[in-house]
């Protein structure tokens, strides 16, 4: 059926097309939002994702000498330059973008474009060819004057155009939706995008445990699929490779009372917290209150790592972080170490520094948590909001792409404390607690991924020393304990990587394969 669709707008357009001119009056996907929606969905959906809602950089343009050419998604040639003015009669004038657009592959189509600098961001959209012009008034102050002057506007391409930016953010909405869409939608976006399977789990899909065969320091690697935080998850698992979204680790006190510590708990404020809390209740609520859909897995440590672990040290690591705030501040951090190779295309830097500025407009509280405080850290300084951040980072000769691989430190401290994501919550215990002993000093807990964390070879390699009830119905025998879901979960790279100085710290993560160079 839809090859003959596409065959029937083909022919169409072809009986439209005119002798003197190489555009088609239409394309024949742009007459797709017209068909039957039986008909017209599929093919949406076949051919754009949400990945599609990425804008793609195109370049900066920063005078009239210097214009700028690049090719769109419907308009094939296409020109910018810049030319500052004073109409305005204010101390540093504004400017007047010029986009010219020429020899559209129909007459239906258009292209979409943001516009951004560190201080503003804006949109257009052109479906005429000719030159158009973005007014920018007045420049917020002297150093948005400076950055445009010498580094431009920037401007960036909706790649899929209008119609497969509206159909890439009809398929982003459901990856947050708690429903039964809003799963299906999560494992489609992550078989699409990582290869991942999630083959069906006989039942039960609870594992009948017994607390007694967990021990401290054993790891939990959790993945969330439909709700809020599944959408969340499945975008970070996209960009980082990790094969799980969230984690927690297990700790035993002296009365042999079984304990889960984890950073990302949300309080009864909604507030997300670091916590040590008894294994029954955390349980209690994985099973019957997150309505996530949360598949769970296992993984204990190695008899080695078991008897080099310092529970007391652990302890004493746990009670003192518990109650901060989960670690939003470097949370993005732990994934960016290259200046290109950690970005799924069509996402980069420059796509990342005009998401910043966006939010930073809409949700300046949020910006702040998220990476203001980071990026000042990265440049010792005090109080610089996102626009200066990178107008400082541009006087000292450091590239915002540059700045944002800069390490993390383990020992920075933030205006609320230490900050620590789940993972890196776990692994700074392991570093108190020996496991990385002797080169804990010469590497950052706050440079892993998830999948960082569970491909250390800090892991159980005997199945046969599994617990019994361990995957107990399950044909597929697994290295670990899948206790919870009812997919199977995959965790490529499990319990491989020996632990190295400065390790993860310049690793690239490009889907789908998720290459990573030697010792990065």
């Amino acid at each position: 059926m839809k090859k003959l669709v596409f065959l029937f707008l083909f022919l169409l357009s072809l009986l439209f097309f005119l002798n003197n001119n190489n555009k088609a009056p239409f394309r024949p996907l742009d007459l797709l939002p017209f068909l039957p929606p039986a008909i017209s969905l599929p093919l949406l959906q076949s051919l754009h994702s949400a990945v599609d809602l990425l804008p793609s950089f195109v370049g900066s343009v920063a005078s009239a000498e210097n214009k700028l050419q690049w090719k769109g998604a419907c308009f094939s040639q296409n020109q910018a330059w810049l030319e500052f003015h004073n109409q305005s009669q204010t101390k540093f004038g504004g400017g007047t973008l010029h986009i010219k657009v020429n020899k559209a592959h129909s007459w239906t189509c258009m292209d979409l474009y943001v516009f951004a600098t560190p201080y503003q961001i804006t949109w257009d959209y052109y479906f005429i060819s000719r030159e158009h012009t973005l007014n920018f008034k007045q420049w917020v102050n002297q150093k948005e004057y400076e950055f445009v002057k010498h580094n431009g506007v920037s401007i960036f391409l909706m790649q899929s155009g209008m119609l497969g930016t509206l159909k890439a953010m009809w398929d982003v909405f459901p990856l947050f939706s708690n429903s039964g869409w809003g799963e299906s939608s999560n494992l489609a976006f992550l078989k699409k995008h990582m290869g991942a399977t999630f083959e069906d789990r006989p039942e039960p899909w609870v594992s009948e445990l017994n607390p007694d065969d967990i021990h401290s320091g054993d790891f939990l690697a959790i993945s969330k699929i439909k709700g809020r935080w599944g959408g969340f998850e499945t975008l970070e698992k996209w960009v980082t490779g990790a094969y799980a979204g969230h984690t927690a680790v297990c700790l035993k006190d002296s009365d042999g009372k079984l304990w889960v510590g984890e950073s990302g708990h949300e309080n009864e404020e909604g507030e997300d917290i670091i916590v040590v809390m008894p294994w029954e209740e955390w349980w209690q609520f994985e099973q019957t209150q997150d309505d996530s859909d949360p598949h769970i897995a296992l993984l204990p440590l190695h008899p080695d790592m078991r008897k080099k672990f310092n529970e007391t040290a652990a302890w004493e690591y746990a009670k003192s972080m518990s109650g901060y705030p989960y670690g939003y501040h470097n949370m993005i951090f732990s994934w960016i170490d290259t200046l290109s190779d950690n970005y799924p295309p069509p996402l980069d830097a420059h796509v990342v520094a005009s998401v910043m500025t966006m939010w930073s407009h809409i949700q300046p509280a949020y910006a702040a948590n998220m990476w203001n405080e980071a990026l000042n850290k990265r440049l010792n300084t005090t109080g610089l909001d996102l626009p200066d951040v990178i107008v400082e980072s541009e006087r000292r000769g450091i590239s915002f792409e540059k700045l944002l691989t800069i390490p993390e430190k383990d020992d920075w401290v933030y205006s609320d404390g230490k900050s620590t994501s789940c993972v890196v919550f776990i692994l700074e215990m392991y570093k108190v607690a020996g496991l990385f002993d002797p080169i804990a000093s010469s590497m950052q807990a706050t440079e892993f991924t998830i999948k960082d964390a569970y491909s250390l070879n800090f892991f159980e390699n005997n199945m046969t020393r599994l617990p019994d009830w361990c995957n107990k119905n399950d044909s597929v025998k697994m290295p670990y304990c899948q206790i919870l879901g009812k997919y199977r979960m995959e965790l490529p790279d499990y319990n491989t990587m020996q632990p190295y100085p400065h390790m993860n710290e310049k690793c690239a993560s490009l889907p789908p394969d998720y290459l990573r160079d030697d010792y990065c």
